[in-house]
């Protein structure tokens, strides 16, 4: 009896001590998740495609379980291609929540946002949901980044640079152009590019 009550105790002391401590932290917030590469090379990929030539056409899957095809666009649409490195990194985590808050520019500019990255449909559909959703589709260019490679904006790491390409309604590309992969692009770059579109 004096055993067990001697077990008894001892198991008690043990809950009482693990209760003491601390559970690990849990995310509360998008920069909680936040995966810090450090500084990268700027740009690592020779582009191939330019102003004046036809787009390369794609389907890539996006994060609500459907299909995107550019040459949908086609007639109807400006669109916008936002090559990205990787979800939950810094930079990316800050650009398309800017494009977010920067919808009516690209709807008063008839222009479509295709965010594209090489991530995988389910780390994709985990981050847009951390970015409280996005308004444009967020395609996957996983497993191998045939897009961005068509494209020539994928990098020897194997993700993809961080782009934009803009194609016109008639699915022309109008400019192209890999930015420094540790910044976010000037969105004024941007708009202007859109705005010459309607010249």
């Amino acid at each position: 009896m004096r055993k067990l009550s001697a077990f008894v105790l001892f198991a008690s002391l043990l809950c009482a001590a693990a209760s003491l401590v601390p559970a690990p932290a849990r995310a509360i917030d998008l920069k909680d998740m936040i995966y810090d590469p450090g500084q990268l090379k700027p740009v690592d990929s020779t582009l191939k495609v330019w102003p004046g030539q036809m787009a390369p056409d794609f389907v890539l899957p996006d994060t609500t379980g459907g299909k995107v095809r550019l040459s949908d666009f086609r007639g109807k649409k400006n669109v916008v291609l936002s090559f990205v490195p990787a979800a939950f990194t810094p930079v990316c985590s800050d650009q398309w929540p800017g494009y977010k808050l920067t919808r009516e520019l690209f709807e008063e500019r008839s222009a479509m946002i295709l965010g594209i990255s090489v991530d995988n449909v389910p780390s994709l559909y985990a981050w847009t949901v951390e970015m409280h959703g996005l308004w444009f589709p967020v395609l996957s260019d996983f497993p191998h980044g045939n897009v961005a490679k068509r494209y020539g904006l994928l990098r020897k790491s194997g993700t993809s640079e961080r782009a934009i390409v803009i194609i016109d309604k008639k699915g022309v590309v109008r400019f192209a152009k890999a930015f420094d992969i540790n910044r976010r692009p000037d969105l004024g770059v941007i708009m202007s590019e859109l705005d010459k579109l309607k010249q």
